[in-house]
């Protein structure tokens, strides 16, 4: 029997980007969208492509369009949102950007904005959106600071465990591990919630979550908590896996010293790009070695690090395998790469960490029957 999908359509922008590192919006929605149904992306320089197979090799039933107008000809009718599926560093739109939005509100879409330009504060964006009766949404954009929250404590009366996917880099892969490692842990029988950090998080669909790179310093632990106790108290969830940005030695980005102080994890995953030798958005940094992010993360959190999963970027799949086996022989954790050889060999050092988790398996599984 057919399942109608009432999700609303949405193409992502993601001109001369898709599949890279600045891309990273769009390739997190291709894989994943509670929200969105995605049918298209926006890319000249790979149009014609599906976009699944860019990925990862597989199909996803998601084409790729050279511009908006081959893409409005190919679909029975516009999509009902335009997506800007890009995360440069400088966080602004280009002149080409705006024009392109702009032709998507005269096709009566609404604008999925994640970047720190605010566009409802555009006078031009926001009489044009009024003229064409659409909506323009900030995902960044942060509440007023009257509603913004201190850190109170509060996480210490959560009760399940919380486990962060932290990373050496940013746009390593972190969303993506956690959403993968969510919804294994839930197929596994446990109810787990993700607590989004970021705008793509937020765009997927997390229920939970705070873009946190967008609040003023003194109230970024203040929201982490209290997004991670949002969801504790709304879900009573057996664990509760925190999505993390950046990295704690970036020297740009402190989103991760404040999620580990905000959420105060039980456990940490580390996300890890072996074959990235320098930064990401920094060509001149090297990437920190494995060994000392681990203790940087376990000294700043006082929590273990209890698996590594990779990103396989610039490696062979024999590569891949070697570095796995290294890991394991040499630093005493379980290693995946969540993308090709899934979580089981995770899930199962979750239950080793938290043995009460097995018994909560197995209440979810009679209440179930």
């Amino acid at each position: 029997m057919m399942v109608h999908d009432n999700r609303p359509t949405a193409v992502v922008y993601c001109e001369k980007n898709f599949g890279k590192m600045d891309g990273k919006t769009a390739n997190g929605l291709v894989r994943h969208s509670q929200k969105y149904r995605i049918v298209g992306v926006i890319d000249s320089t790979k149009a014609g492509f599906d976009a699944g197979q860019v990925l990862n090799g597989e199909k996803s039933g998601i084409p790729i369009y050279a511009n908006l107008g081959l893409l409005l000809s190919g679909l029975a009718q516009a999509p009902q949102c335009f997506i800007y599926g890009m995360a440069p560093l400088n966080g602004f739109l280009s002149e080409i950007d705006k024009k392109i939005m702009f032709e998507a509100m005269d096709q009566k879409m609404d604008i999925m904005n994640g970047l720190h330009e605010f566009l409802n504060e555009d006078e031009a964006f926001a009489k044009k959106a009024k003229e064409c009766g659409v909506q323009i949404f900030d995902i960044r954009k942060p509440k007023p600071k009257k509603d913004l929250k201190l850190f109170s404590g509060r996480i210490f009366d959560v009760a399940c465990p919380k486990i962060a996917v932290l990373g050496t880099d940013s746009a390593v892969g972190k969303r993506t591990t956690s959403t993968i490692l969510t919804r294994a842990l839930n197929d596994a029988g446990l109810k787990t919630v993700m607590v989004a950090t970021g705008q793509t998080g937020l765009i997927q669909g997390a229920q939970y979550g705070v873009a946190l790179d967008a609040i003023p310093e003194q109230f970024i632990s203040g929201e982490m908590e209290a997004a991670v106790v949002d969801a504790y108290d709304h879900e009573k969830p057996d664990l509760i896996i925190i999505e993390g940005q950046g990295s704690l030695s970036h020297p740009a980005y402190l989103s991760s010293c404040f999620i580990i102080r905000g959420s105060r994890p039980d456990a940490i995953i580390l996300q890890h790009a072996p074959g990235r030798e320098m930064l990401g958005d920094y060509p001149k940094i090297p990437m920190p070695t494995i060994e000392s992010e681990i203790n940087l993360v376990e000294t700043f959190s006082n929590s273990k690090v209890i698996g590594i999963t990779i990103n396989h970027e610039n490696m062979a799949d024999g590569a891949l395998v070697d570095v796995i086996k290294d890991y394991e022989n040499r630093l005493n954790v379980s290693a995946t790469d969540v993308l090709t050889q899934g979580c089981e060999k995770i899930v199962k050092k979750i239950f080793l960490t938290f043995p009460q988790l097995a018994g909560k398996v197995k209440e979810n599984l009679h209440v179930a029957a």
